[in-house]
């Protein structure tokens, strides 16, 4: 990919990071700064975005390369609000399927208090050209 490209994408723009990634959990942050809401609190729209980075990863580590991971369900709930610092998810596998895979994230602070927990369906999709 190229470097604008790069520039170009979401979790560019947002500042998330992978910090490890395996088959069992892929593991990312993303800054709490310059992703608040108006009120200064975390915008639960990013912690989505980090959410489905994550489950995605891990996803098309075990459907590639002959599938690709396109989101079909993210489901959300918002424990507790982060006002600064960073939020760590931990994507880990429930379901890995052929066509399917579905994934928990689990979101804490720089305190280890978890501030959101999510989870993400997606379709592996075939990569080969129609015939």
């Amino acid at each position: 990919m190229s470097p604008e490209m790069l520039a170009e994408q979401l979790t560019e723009k947002m500042g998330i990071e992978i910090v490890s990634r395996s088959l069992e959990e892929v593991v990312g942050r993303m800054p709490v700064a310059g992703n608040r809401q108006p009120y200064g609190l975390l915008n639960g729209g990013a912690s989505g975005v980090l959410a489905e980075t994550l489950g995605s990863v891990l996803s098309a580590l075990h459907a590639m390369p002959e599938r690709f991971p396109v989101g079909l369900e993210l489901a959300c709930t918002h424990h507790r609000a982060a006002t600064d610092g960073w939020i760590t998810g931990v994507a880990r596998p429930l379901h890995v399927g052929r066509s399917t895979s579905t994934t928990e994230i689990v979101m804490t602070d720089d305190q280890g208090r978890r501030t959101c927990t999510a989870r993400l369906t997606c379709l592996h999709r075939d990569t080969r050209p129609e015939v």
